[in-house]
């Protein structure tokens, strides 16, 4: 990763889930030396960490809007860490795949995406996982918030979705207090399942492959076509629709 270039760590999850938390505390203790910009969605309501991200000097927040299915362009500081939080209230896995094109654009590196996770929120209303399955697949290090009263086999249980799946993402517990080891979680090695931010990634959306129906199935031992796997999320249905639908995450927030 370029000294000069900005690296961007996008970070996912729902009101509530500790990411400006999170943010600020890598922010002052990992980034310390740099300068960071958090962008924050414009609809997003205040939050307790605020006050103590205005308080560092080396932190600028901005405000962004979602509009067209795309980010907006922004002009940043050369070799700035950039923090770029998903609308809660915008379809993640719209803002997942709109990613990739607006780090092209705007000259920028992905260094990792974090995932923050309301447990409360999760155990009390169980679909969700269909939503964290998703996420998760594309993020480097998931942080398990608001465990509060949360039982410990449903903690365990939820890692072992994903462990027993072999997801490579780090799991890392928040606790009261700053992270013990920022290094670890700004470390930009990937983490991820998705290939979808690996520059050898093809789109093969609207690519038609054509088959000979009478063709018989390839035999054991037979060579593959050497053809990437389009990310399961992204594809869509002739009627636009996505073919793996997730549950509306707006449903179980609480109303703006």
């Amino acid at each position: 990763m370029s000294d000069s270039t900005p690296s961007v760590y996008f970070v996912l999850g729902t009101p509530g889930s500790s990411r400006r938390a999170l943010v600020r505390d890598l922010a002052e203790n990992g980034l310390a030396d740099g300068k960071v910009v958090v962008l924050l969605a414009e609809g997003e309501a205040p939050s307790a960490a605020d006050s103590r991200l205005a308080k560092l000097a080396h932190v600028e927040v901005r405000r962004w809007q979602w509009a067209e299915s795309a980010f907006p362009a922004q002009t940043l500081p050369a070799g700035a860490a950039i923090f770029l939080l998903a609308d809660p209230w915008t379809d993640a896995v719209d803002q997942l795949e709109a990613l990739k094109p607006w780090l092209v654009a705007q000259g920028l590196e992905l260094a990792r995406i974090l995932c923050c996770v309301d447990c409360q929120l999760a155990e009390k209303n169980p679909v969700l996982l269909q939503w964290y399955d998703a996420v998760i697949r594309f993020s480097d290090v998931v942080f398990l918030a608001n465990r509060e009263g949360v039982a410990n086999k449903w903690l365990s249980d939820f890692i072992a979705r994903y462990k027993d799946q072999a997801y490579p993402c780090e799991f890392i517990y928040v606790k009261k207090g700053d992270l013990p080891n920022p290094a670890l979680v700004l470390d930009p090695t990937p983490r991820r399942l998705t290939q979808y931010f690996e520059e050898e990634y093809v789109d093969l959306g609207d690519i038609v492959i054509e088959t000979d129906d009478e063709e018989d199935e390839p035999e054991e031992g037979d060579e593959d076509d050497g053809l990437p796997e389009q990310e399961p999320y992204f594809v869509r249905q002739n009627s636009g629709r996505r073919d793996k639908e997730l549950p509306d995450v707006r449903e179980f927030l609480p109303k703006k």
